[in-house]
């Protein structure tokens, strides 16, 4: 079989060997506890602090607005939970937030609403954009945090968080955005953007799985999730992993270097893995075309054949892609981003996230767009087998 090809980028990220090469120091001799008094502990305190400064840099923020996480759905978790959680005896018990979120922060929100909370989702637009009138409708004067993708893990619709973020601010709401796909993609600056908190994923990015961090603007309220210790200010208690904070934080100094040349590839790759798309089904349908889109994410639908069948074909030529988010692989139901965008959920179940990244070339493109058509007419003898079965089947 020739050489596969990883189009699941969006998903996870191999670990950059700069980042596995200034890690490793960390998961060996200077294994000391940051917490602890003596040198081992001194110094595995200086790496996190260290750490804790860089990314911090990378992001306009100051050291101490940087809580380190475990990733994105911790994150987003504490971004919903600690705001609500601490304002609700103000009278403010309402969250805001849209129908295209990642589950890590819609299902946060329906759990909140179960404790009391106001869950109040606004719609998107075909091309998968906030509706900003229907937003800044529900923004009122209850509302305690306002959460809004940056950019959209499935369909890459870069949203307007600038303009989102002042009507959220304007009401004295908290405003938090889900940067995990964001990040080295487009530039950040919170000390000039209307964001309280901000969510970073470390194996977007090229650091390892399980690490991640949450920016916290100085002076806003928030209730921790977890208990037990003193830790990042009480923010987020337990003994820190201090080779996957300097792992993070070498992971993102590199995306931010590196940002505008390679967004620039990224862009071009994306561009003909769409056109390679077309030519192999002129009807099939870009998800979000029209739309700002960041540049590493191309979300397919195509009318008439079996999704699954699709994926499953193109893992057997050894080309790795998705149904959508990873984390929503094997759900039955259709996505819950493309049925808010109008599309059909039975329609939906047809589509496919291909998401570049690093290590993709204009050959594999090519690769890819010579097998398409062959796949495509698979998924389609696929699909009519389906149909001409007993629905008691399924």
């Amino acid at each position: 079989m020739p050489e596969p090809i990883y189009l699941d980028h969006a998903a996870t990220t191999p670990i950059r060997p700069e980042v596995r090469e200034a890690m490793e120091p960390f998961l060996g001799p200077r294994f000391g506890n940051p917490s602890s008094a003596h040198r081992w502990g001194r110094e595995a305190r200086a790496a996190l602090d260290e750490a804790r400064a860089r990314l911090a840099a990378c992001l306009g923020a100051a050291p101490d607005e940087i809580c380190f996480t475990s990733g994105g759905t911790e994150g987003d978790n504490q971004a919903i939970f600690g705001p609500w959680r601490a304002r609700r005896a103000e009278g403010r018990h309402a969250i805001v937030t849209t129908r295209i979120e990642h589950k890590a922060v819609l299902e946060a929100v329906h759990h909140a609403a179960a404790e009391g909370a106001a869950e109040r989702l606004v719609p998107v637009d075909a091309r998968g954009i906030v509706k900003g009138d229907e937003f800044a409708a529900a923004v009122r004067d209850d509302v305690a945090v306002c959460s809004v993708m940056w950019v959209n893990n499935e369909v890459g619709v870069v949203q307007p968080i600038e303009t989102l973020g002042a009507h959220a601010k304007a009401a004295g709401a908290v405003f938090h955005t889900d940067a995990v796909q964001a990040f080295g993609k487009l530039p950040i600056d919170c000390a000039s953007l209307p964001i309280d908190l901000l969510t970073l994923s470390g194996h977007k990015i090229g650091a390892p799985k399980g690490i991640g961090a949450l920016y916290v603007r100085r002076g806003t309220p928030l209730e921790p999730l977890l208990f037990g210790g003193a830790q990042d200010r009480g923010r987020r208690p337990g003994t820190e992993n201090v080779a996957a904070a300097v792992a993070l934080a070498t992971a993102a100094e590199l995306a931010v270097a590196e940002r505008e040349e390679s967004c620039a590839r990224l862009a071009a790759l994306r561009e003909r893995l769409e056109t390679v798309i077309l030519e192999a089904a002129p009807e099939a349908q870009i998800n979000g075309r029209g739309a700002p889109r960041a540049p590493h994410i191309c979300s397919v639908t195509i009318m008439g054949l079996d999704g699954d069948a699709l994926l499953m074909g193109l893992d057997l030529q050894g080309i790795a892609a998705s149904g959508g988010s990873a984390c929503q692989t094997g759900s039955p139901s259709a996505s819950h981003v493309l049925v808010a965008m109008g599309v059909n959920p039975g329609v939906a179940k047809a589509s496919a996230r291909f998401s570049v990244g690093a290590g993709n070339t204009a050959a594999e493109i090519e690769r890819l767009g010579a097998l398409l058509p062959g796949l495509v007419q698979k998924a389609r003898e696929a699909m009519r087998w389906r149909e001409q079965q007993p629905a008691s089947w399924w």
